[in-house]
């Protein structure tokens, strides 16, 4: 067996790095030697908690910077600044989301303004932050962009019917941007059932418990369950493209 691809030396910006998925996908990656950078929405207390979070990391080059996924011009910022800083960009990891939850029989609670919040984050967010930096990953000629999806887009079960076409145009998103930015630019993404964080407002142990007892392998998701498979797609699959690798415990079987 080969060793798997080194990180060391290696930009990761891990976008909403702050928490959930994104700081523990940050946290494999600077513990693999990486240097990497986390986002973090607008705020003295959420720049507080990512500075926090970054002094917990193995020792490296780290940073966090304010962007939000729904202001491009933030985005653009934001490259500028890692260009400056580190002049590089090998990896790029889309886990910014949004999510409100809504019976799927309400037709009526999911309104236009949710609707479209849920498009400008969860879709819109995640390809303007791609094509913000599209240009460095490709500089780097072996560039990797992995976006977090759900197996909500492939069931059409979820917390809203808007969440699981946001998550569906994520995987059509990666097979079509594969295409595009190849051979310089691997993309993947990575699709979780339930991770137990507390990205779905009003879920808790109750929840956890009762999709633990119809899932094949009888428990939920950690966060470091999804960000090991994120790890994966730069050190082990590196001959993978444009497809997205599901991470639920057999949960959509």
């Amino acid at each position: 067996m080969t060793d798997p691809a080194s990180l060391k030396n290696k930009v990761a910006l891990i976008v909403g790095g702050a928490g959930g998925i994104g700081a523990a996908t940050a946290r494999r990656f600077a513990e693999g030697g990486a240097r990497v950078v986390i986002t973090h929405r607008g705020g003295r207390d959420k720049a507080a908690s990512a500075n926090a979070l970054l002094t917990t990391f193995a020792s490296g080059q780290h940073a966090a910077f304010e962007a939000d996924v729904a202001e491009t011009a933030t985005l653009i910022a934001l490259r500028e600044a890692v260009a400056a800083r580190y002049g590089r960009l090998d990896i790029l990891v889309n886990t910014a989301g949004f999510t409100k939850p809504v019976p799927h029989a309400d037709l009526d609670a999911l309104d236009d303004e949710l609707i479209d919040r849920m498009f400008e984050v969860n879709w819109r967010g995640q390809f303007a932050t791609i094509r913000s930096f599209a240009p460095l990953l490709k500089a780097s000629g072996d560039g990797l962009i992995v976006s977090v999806s759900s197996i909500a887009g492939s069931t059409g079960l979820g917390s809203s019917i808007a969440y699981c076409a946001t998550k569906a145009g994520i995987d059509v998103m990666t097979k079509s941007l594969a295409q595009a930015l190849a051979p310089q630019v691997r993309v993947l993404a990575v699709a979780p059932g339930v991770v137990d964080t507390g990205f779905v407002p009003g879920r808790g142990a109750d929840f956890n418990e009762k999709t633990s007892a119809t899932t094949p392998l009888k428990r939920v998701a950690t966060a470091d369950d999804v960000a090991a498979a994120i790890l994966s797609c730069a050190t082990h699959l590196t001959f993978s493209t444009g497809t997205t690798i599901v991470v639920d415990g057999g949960r959509s079987l």
